[in-house]
């Protein structure tokens, strides 16, 4: 049995979490194969809006096991408010959410060297989200980390010191302005500890090799997006893992040959968080319609989103690294009320138009080059077909399929389960 990917097509906040909400009902097992507590994965259903972090978007229906798999940093002090958070739906996290050994923890060290770095960079900082994620990643790479299994030792609280101890000593060499108390975040993070020791921990590669054996249906959930990958991104405003397909099979143990449909998750406009390129990126009464209308603001950040017109080019090439297999487009409704819509469709690439994504997009390389397209007036959060919605719209699906040379089989038209058309 293959397993399916969903992953981010863009700079993140695609609407993936919706997604997988969505399409759980399919699949008996959830698994997260990367990234941490940066990821804000929003579900909205019966009046409610739900933010995941770390926990896997399947986790609100009883028909799936969600797995957190050894590619994703855990911070055991936001996963035991998101824990606190899902007490009151009655939830059987127990057996519905299972740990990879392998994963790693974030600590409060990493946090501090974190702030620490960004700060010492001035204006040339990356806009971290400053969870810790890269210094952890740092220590998974260089053999210093801590890992969820060290949890089941007599000795993690020795292997906890010295790490912490290396780290603060790490933070002075910054020689920056950083005020904390560790011993008052040390409390809060054994706390964290606890709560996550109540969880089941598994051997999840084993666990979903075993589950594929058996004929189950596995989904595996990005986080952040293509365009933030730590090889494939806008290097070095990305993140620091592989967000990406191939991310898929470091993050949970999954051989290539395995991996089916690949979904991709593109909104129909773009957007970005923190800093780096954006060659698409409007400062005009468009760009703010876009981030009004479509309530733009980072759901783990809170900080708002940077909006602009569709990059094609950005698109094809996460659609060509990515191998995927179906499209699914997010925030259609936003553009209504817009006459005519913008389409990037290549680059003027220091004087030359090329149509590929090159090395450097920083606005003194890149200008983006425009196709224009009729837009639509209609309230599309009603609709439930494609053949409600606006002709406009149906034209702007048509070329964008005919541009990727992918379908679209997803169109979402707001942010509730329900607001989804099948194609």
């Amino acid at each position: 049995m293959a397993v399916d990917l969903l992953l981010g097509l863009q700079w993140g906040d695609e609407g993936k979490g919706k997604i997988v909400d969505v399409l759980t009902k399919n699949y008996d097992i959830i698994a997260r194969f990367q990234g941490g507590p940066n990821a804000g994965h929003t579900l909205e259903f019966d009046g409610i809006k739900h933010v995941l972090h770390t926990i896997p978007s399947g986790i609100f229906h009883d028909n799936a096991v969600n797995v957190v798999g050894n590619g994703v940093v855990i911070d055991p002090v936001i996963f035991k408010k998101e824990l606190d958070n899902l007490k009151k739906f009655n939830l059987d996290t127990k057996s519905k959410l299972f740990i990879s050994r392998k994963a790693h923890l974030i600590l409060p060290t990493h946090r501090l060297l974190d702030a620490a770095s960004e700060a010492s960079k001035g204006k040339a900082k990356i806009g971290s989200t400053l969870k810790g994620i890269g210094p952890t990643y740092m220590d998974k790479t260089g053999r210093n980390g801590m890992r969820v299994g060290d949890l089941e030792l007599d000795n993690w609280k020795d292997k906890y010191r010295a790490l912490a101890d290396k780290h603060e000593s790490m933070i002075d060499y910054y020689d920056v302005d950083l005020e904390y108390d560790l011993k008052d975040l040390e409390v809060e993070f054994c706390e964290g500890v606890e709560e996550l020791k109540k969880l089941t921990f598994i051997d999840s590669e084993e666990y979903l090799h075993q589950a594929q054996r058996e004929g189950k249906k596995i989904l595996a959930e990005g986080a952040q997006g293509s365009l933030l990958d730590i090889d494939f991104g806008t290097y070095p405003f990305v993140t620091s893992s592989n967000t990406t397909a191939a991310g898929a099979c470091t993050g949970l143990g999954v051989p290539p040959n395995k991996i089916g449909k690949v979904f991709g998750i593109f909104k129909a406009y773009t957007t970005r968080v923190g800093s780096g390129p954006f060659p698409t990126e409007l400062f005009d009464d468009d760009g703010k319609t876009m981030a009004r209308v479509g309530n733009e603001f980072g759901a783990t950040t809170g900080r708002p989103r940077r909006c602009g017109w569709l990059d094609l080019v950005a698109l094809k090439y996460a659609v060509q690294v990515n191998g995927v297999t179906n499209l699914m487009m997010m925030k259609g409704d936003v553009l209504s009320g817009f006459d005519t819509l913008k389409i990037c469709t290549s680059y003027n690439y220091q004087g030359k138009e090329i149509s590929h994504l090159p090395y450097n997009i920083e606005p003194e390389n890149v200008t983006p080059i425009y196709t224009e397209v009729d837009g639509w007036e209609d309230d599309l959060t009603k609709m439930s077909s494609d053949s409600e919605l606006p002709a406009t719209l149906n034209a702007y699906i048509d070329y964008l399929e005919k541009e990727l040379e992918v379908p679209i089989s997803i169109v979402s038209v707001g942010p509730d389960r329900t607001q989804t058309i099948h194609r």
